[in-house]
């Protein structure tokens, strides 16, 4: 009998995929307390729908979120236009989103981060975090389903996902696997785990990215984020530099290839919001350079922007366009 799970070997021999991570910033308010920008939100949504669903457009869109949304009386009443509908397939995508202006909060206040599951404020704080990741993620599920992109929320929690002094050390990857293999599109987002050593801490979105990245060996990864890409700087501070593209090294390091920066001697600095329990841009640098040793190519940019839109397409691959916004990070053999 053959076995009802592909390998991701021979799933990856027909499908393409594009690894994308949401920054958590990119689609909330993340100064306002678990608040989803709608508008970013739906936007890229709709960027995706047009990378990933072949002909289609807005007006021939059937949304799969059936729910009562909240102001109306009924569900919706479309549900019939499906019979009517030919089968028709999507590429094949992983979408990782952050958690923003959700679960950071909670996680900070009680040190889920720093683990220590037997206090009290902790086991509480793994709850709330948990609770307020997870319904983010199904608001995204429902954004994405709306654009009629048949997505399927997966926490890394229940996936079985956990860490060892907050390294990654099982991460069964096989429901992702088999989603894919169905037509679905998998929607994963950082989660509070389990630690064999401390108890418990939190995986975050750009993690789960990279460890993604190396077991499905994805044609490029995408982070969308709420600026243009990297700075040289604080991006608010006045001359700050858009880094548009980044060498890595077989040893993991890098360094910057265009622009030539004036002062090459000083590193490149991040800023790191006080909430944020998961490392913000420091940690997208450190990961995104980890995928680029894989031979994957990387592109940072802004989200619900016609540079999402190109990074998203894949173009990038053949060359970076003069007018392109964002930063790419390439391998360097």
């Amino acid at each position: 009998m053959e076995p009802l799970m592909l390998s991701a070997e021979v799933v990856l021999n027909y499908f393409r995929l594009l690894v994308t991570g949401h920054g958590g910033a990119a689609i909330t308010s993340k100064h306002k307390l678990e608040t989803i920008d709608e508008e970013n939100l739906k936007e890229v949504s709709s960027h995706l729908r047009q990378a990933f669903v072949p002909d289609s457009t807005s007006a021939n869109v059937l949304g799969m979120d059936w729910s009562r949304r909240p102001g109306q009386s009924e569900a919706p009443s479309f549900i019939d236009d499906f019979s009517d509908q030919p089968a028709g397939d999507s590429e094949s995508f992983i979408v990782v989103h952050g958690a923003g202006s959700f679960g950071h909060f909670q996680a900070s206040k009680s040190g889920v981060h720093k683990g220590g599951l037997s206090r009290p404020l902790v086991k509480a704080g793994f709850v709330a975090t948990r609770i307020s990741v997870t319904s983010l993620n199904l608001e995204i599920v429902r954004a994405l389903a709306r654009e009629g992109i048949p997505s399927i929320g997966m926490s890394p929690f229940s996936c079985g996902w956990s860490t060892c002094q907050r390294n990654m050390t099982k991460a069964d990857i096989s429901m992702v696997i088999k989603a894919i293999d169905y037509g679905f599109i998998p929607v994963l987002h950082g989660d509070a785990v389990l630690d064999t050593l401390q108890e418990c801490t939190i995986l975050s979105g750009d993690v789960i990215i990279r460890h993604l990245a190396a077991e499905l060996k994805p044609e490029f990864v995408v982070f969308l984020t709420d600026v243009l890409g990297v700075y040289d700087r604080p991006p608010a501070e006045p001359g700050a530099v858009l880094i548009q593209e980044i060498a890595v090294r077989e040893d993991g390091s890098w360094s910057v290839v265009k622009p030539k920066l004036e002062d090459t001697s000083k590193p490149v600095e991040f800023t790191v919001a006080a909430h944020d329990t998961t490392g913000g841009m420091v940690t997208k640098i450190t990961e995104a350079a980890m995928i680029a040793k894989l031979g994957i190519d990387v592109y940072i940019t802004k989200a619900a922007t016609d540079h999402s839109v190109k990074a998203l397409s894949g173009i990038l691959k053949g060359g970076i366009p003069d007018d392109w916004l964002g930063t790419a990070i390439r391998y360097m053999s």
